[in-house]
């Protein structure tokens, strides 16, 4: 008798399929809550901003939802999403603090970052530039400027880095956001603006006169841009980084990289290209 009763908790063991209580970390708050929370910033287009209608919007918010579509499909069941905005200094604390269950937006990956959170497969590829007023002359010319960046950016400490390099006295102004920025270069609190190139061309684009900024050419960082999400939640990274293989091998990120890029580039970089290449990764 107790021969049969093993064998047949063994079969059930072996034949009954994935129930919601053998969903852990990430996955398991979402089947319970029946919503998932994407943090995204509000200000860094074309990567994440809120359009006309007031509506999270960007490159990195199409790669989100489809990773949404996929966990739905894990999961075997229908989920909400609540859109939830985070500042540059407060995004990877409010993964930590379960605040928001993914990052969407123009982070860049390091493994400074990595002690706090950890990062999808690559999601973009860019770097650091500077935008000023059109017909400013102030390429090679950066001393006694002042320059702006967002605080809390990698962007901010890599023009730290490149000025105490080349040995430039300029006067690097702190801000709390892109708009902030945005609005001071505009009213010529500061000379330049510096970020990544990708979300300064975003910013210009949306502004109401793009053509009254000029973004330089130059880039002086390597920003490779991810998703992020908590640590030690292997289950619900892998589904993101499935999502972003398939986009890749399928080639669908090149239809969401045109609708958002096309506008101001036809061509693709070679970089990215790339990067969609080292991302198609099989099943």
């Amino acid at each position: 008798m107790k021969g049969i009763l093993t064998t047949i908790l063994l079969v059930a063991f072996f034949i009954n399929p994935l129930s919601a209580q053998e969903f852990t970390g990430t996955l398991q708050q979402i089947r319970k809550s029946g919503k998932i929370k994407i943090g995204y910033r509000q200000a860094q287009p074309p990567m994440s901003f809120l359009d006309k209608d007031g509506t999270p919007a960007g490159y990195s918010i199409d790669l989100c939802k489809k990773i949404v579509a996929e966990i739905k499909n894990k999961i075997d069941s229908d989920i909400k999403i609540e859109y939830v905005p985070v500042t540059a200094e407060e995004r990877f604390h409010a993964l930590v603090d379960k605040k928001i269950d993914i990052l969407c937006g123009a982070t860049t990956k390091t493994l400074s970052r990595s002690e706090l959170v950890d990062f999808t497969q690559l999601t973009f590829v860019t770097g650091a530039s500077f935008m000023t007023l059109k017909g400013k002359k102030i390429r090679g010319n950066f001393t006694g400027k002042k320059i702006g960046v967002v605080k809390g950016t990698t962007t901010a400490i890599e023009l730290k880095k490149l000025f105490a390099k080349t040995q430039i006295n300029a006067n690097i102004i702190f801000l709390n956001s892109m708009v902030e920025g945005l609005n001071a270069l505009e009213k010529e609190k500061i000379d330049a603006f510096a970020a990544d190139q990708v979300v300064l061309i975003g910013l210009a684009l949306n502004a109401d006169n793009p053509n009254n900024f000029s973004i330089l050419p130059d880039l002086f960082s390597y920003e490779p841009l991810a998703l992020a999400v908590r640590r030690n939640d292997a289950d619900f990274r892998l589904i993101a980084d499935r999502v972003i293989s398939n986009l890749c091998r399928s080639k669908q990120i090149l239809k969401i990289y045109d609708k958002w890029f096309g506008k101001f580039s036809i061509v693709r970089p070679s970089a990215f290209e790339a990067l969609v290449e080292l991302n198609a990764i099989s099943e």
